[in-house]
């Protein structure tokens, strides 16, 4: 059930990142950690490494439309890769009820956020 699971929450995933352009995490880091069970660190992680080939795969289908700007990409990537570094090491060192509650906060303002836009 483990693997099913996991192929239909990556169609899924793959599905809504190609059309809005949105990072599987939204969907990935909940469900493995809430129906698959792993802790919320293993739930990052997994969804970073998970996410490698769908990012790769969107750029080189939105660039087959002319829509990447490589030099922004590259700046915005190499400034998130720092971000993800110091990320994963404060992650360390938080409990994983505390990095639930902070990830379950991300998701409340990113639906505020996506519910304002959509009222203006």
């Amino acid at each position: 059930m483990t693997v099913a699971l996991a192929i239909v929450l990556g169609l899924a995933a793959g599905v809504l990142s190609g059309m809005f352009g949105v990072g599987g995490g939204i969907l990935f880091v909940p469900t493995l950690s809430l129906v698959v069970g792993l802790s919320h660190l293993e739930a990052q992680a997994t969804s970073l490494a998970a996410i490698i080939p769908v990012a790769a795969v969107g750029a080189w289908r939105q660039n087959e439309y002319g829509y990447v700007r490589w030099r922004a990409s590259l700046t915005i990537g190499f400034a998130s890769a720092l971000g993800v570094a110091g990320g994963a090491a404060l992650a360390d060192n938080l409990s994983d009820e505390t990095l639930r509650r902070l990830f379950a906060c991300l998701l409340v303002v990113v639906a505020a956020r996506l519910a304002w836009s959509v009222r203006h």
